[in-house]
């Protein structure tokens, strides 16, 4: 298994709220899904994290994650 590294993502203020607030084990919830998604896209290598970062947004929402479902996923224990 890798080590962990820590990696910073600006978010709006709302998201950064609701995953300060979560418990430790909707954070490796979230921490898995950013993980998956990471490893499913294919990364151009002269891709920027911009680019990175729509390419992962495109490919959750085509597999059915939307905002809506990441919220119902996250909230699915309260």
């Amino acid at each position: 298994m890798m080590p962990n590294t820590t990696i910073m993502i600006p978010v709006d203020t709302a998201t950064a709220a609701k995953y300060n607030a979560a418990t430790e084990e909707d954070r490796r919830k979230v921490q898995l899904l950013v993980r998956m998604l990471f490893r499913t896209i294919p990364l151009p290598a002269d891709s920027t994290l911009p680019q990175i970062m729509n390419d992962m947004s495109d490919e959750a929402q085509l597999r059915g994650l939307t905002p809506e479902v990441l919220d119902q996923l996250l909230n699915e224990d309260e």
